[in-house]
């Protein structure tokens, strides 16, 4: 263990790949259960407003569009399940999908920053 009270945590790759492997697995396993119900409510409810406002429809004749956007046809039980299971899923995509994003911007940033530097 280095005791150097300037060395960070982010300077040790290994250590940050240990606790990056399984999120990026998660994100991965997950990726697939949580873009078709986002894809179906906001193909779903862009299509009903698009419906009800550009093409002149009216309520009862798109109902059934919100109808699926809202998990209605799941009954009244379940579809607060679907809502809440939409957004937390959302939430943690973008949550995890951004962190790991961010991780390979910013060492492509430091690559940059170290090749464009030399000794003298």
């Amino acid at each position: 263990m280095i005791l150097d009270s300037r060395y960070h945590w982010r300077q040790r790759p290994e250590r940050v790949m240990t606790w990056l492997r399984p999120i990026r697995k998660l994100h991965r396993w997950m990726a697939p259960f949580v873009i078709l119900p986002l894809l179906v409510s906001v193909s779903t409810g862009v299509t009903y407003r698009l419906a009800r406002d550009w093409g002149g429809f009216e309520r009862d004749q798109v109902h059934w569009l919100m109808s699926l956007h809202e998990g209605e046809w799941l009954g009244p039980e379940l579809e607060p399940l679907v809502v809440l299971l939409n957004g937390l899923g959302l939430i943690w995509m973008l949550t995890t999908g951004g962190g790991l994003a961010w991780r390979e911007v910013s060492r492509s940033w430091k690559r940059k920053g170290l090749e464009g530097k030399t000794e003298g």
